[in-house]
């Protein structure tokens, strides 16, 4: 007799279930604010992304594309309904929103003083900040936060898509969290 496979798919049930551990287990709260972030691929995307990782709000800014866009709608798939999201305003009025809403902001940019993501401190109430595609934060921005990161890279290229730059900042604060915590679901709970 063979002894079932343990690298099966998980059925949607199962994934619920540990989605579902995984969130008990986090306390720390996520936002992200998109500054001139314009292409509405990359704005569906971050909102999927966000949406995924339990981001709760989202503030726009500069000229942002809303998630309405159609073009946006086809990659965030509804999502932008499960995150709370704010039209655009100046940034440095997102970022004060953000700090009245008690997180502390951490702009994701290459800057003098920015620490690399993984050694930056993300756990807790925090608030990414992403630039556009083109030029990154602007430098209203970068004054306004209360820190800088940036991502690590060792290939050719200067920077990745602001979209997975926003992912792998989420990634890495909810890491951060879950290293930190000694609540991490179980095997068992995906049976």
């Amino acid at each position: 007799m063979s002894t079932p496979n343990p690298r099966r798919q998980l059925k949607p049930t199962d994934v619920k279930r540990l989605n579902r551990t995984w969130r008990r287990n986090t306390e720390g709260r996520l936002a992200l604010i998109l500054e001139s972030v314009t292409g509405p691929f990359n704005i569906g995307s971050i909102f999927r992304t966000a949406a995924a990782f339990g981001a709760e709000t989202i503030w726009l800014a500069g000229n942002a594309t809303p998630p309405t866009n159609p073009k946006a709608q086809k990659t965030a798939l509804g999502t932008d309904r499960l995150v709370e999201w704010h039209e655009p305003v100046p940034v440095t009025e997102a970022v004060r929103a953000a700090r009245e809403a008690g997180f502390r902001v951490v702009a994701v940019e290459l800057t003098g003083d920015a620490a690399p993501l993984h050694e930056a401190k993300l756990d807790g109430d925090v608030c990414l900040v992403l630039g556009s595609e083109d030029h990154g934060c602007s430098p209203a921005c970068l004054e306004a936060a209360d820190s800088v990161a940036y991502i690590p890279q060792v290939g050719r290229v200067g920077s990745v898509n602001v979209a997975i730059a926003a992912a792998i900042a989420m990634a890495e604060s909810r890491r951060q969290e879950w290293a930190s915590s000694p609540g991490q679901p179980p095997a068992e709970t995906i049976s």
